[in-house]
């Protein structure tokens, strides 16, 4: 007969129990403390507006390397866009509009979105804690993109981003790997890739392989991200 498993105060299972499709758990709350734990142990919350909540940790894990040449890591930058940064026609802020970035994050998505009210009040927590963060891409005074996520230790965990402006959420998303290679960040998780995300470097590791990096970031303590 099998041992039970050990009870555990959060409502997911060791990520290395997880389905095939990365399903370990489901319940409990989005509080701080529960949404901290979880990146923590390599799980992250994603369901529809009117499911459960869901938790999650797929195998393998996406990720955008920061080591490689300066000033992008592993981020593929094209001539044309590199271009359009050098040119200056993007403005680059820190943390100045995370709730118009998470908010822009879930609108006009095919198929509803995971970026829920209840979501959007947690992560907003998370950011007056000091944990969730967004870089913002401006044209002008028009918010052109951005991207939001959350930073624990070495770890970046990006969320979502999203654009207005042709090239904001790439010039949000160059500016965020700047950031976390000039701050000594070690990784930057975007969970699961898609055609695009693959484009711009993200690529698969095994998640044996993430969450052994993971446990590396989330113990550095002379990293931060502001």
């Amino acid at each position: 007969m099998n041992s039970p498993l050990p009870q555990r105060d959060v409502p997911w299972i060791p990520p290395e129990l997880a389905d095939a499709d990365g399903f370990v758990g489901v319940g409990g709350d989005l509080s701080p403390r529960t949404l901290l734990r979880a990146y923590a142990e390599g799980v992250f919350p994603w369901y529809g507006e009117d499911d459960p909540i869901l938790w999650w940790s797929p195998d393998p894990r996406a990720i955008i390397e920061l080591e490689g040449p300066e000033p992008y890591g592993g981020l593929h930058v094209s001539r044309r866009l590199a271009r359009t940064l050098r040119s200056g026609k993007f403005r680059i802020t820190i943390n100045q509009c995370f709730g118009q970035v998470i908010r822009a994050c879930g609108e006009n998505r095919e198929g509803g979105t995971w970026i829920t009210p209840e979501m959007i009040a947690a992560y907003e927590e998370l950011h007056r804690l000091g944990f969730a963060h967004s870089v913002e891409s401006w044209v002008g005074d028009t918010l052109a993109g951005g991207v939001y996520g959350v930073a624990l230790g070495g770890l970046f965990a990006a969320e979502s981003m999203f654009y207005r402006i042709t090239d904001g959420s790439k010039a949000a998303l160059a500016a965020l790997v700047r950031r976390l290679k000039e701050r000594r960040f070690v990784l930057l998780d975007v969970q699961m890739t898609t055609p695009h995300t693959e484009r711009l470097g993200a690529f698969n590791i095994p998640r044996r392989t993430y969450l052994q990096r993971l446990r590396y970031a989330v113990r550095l303590r002379d990293v931060c991200f502001v």
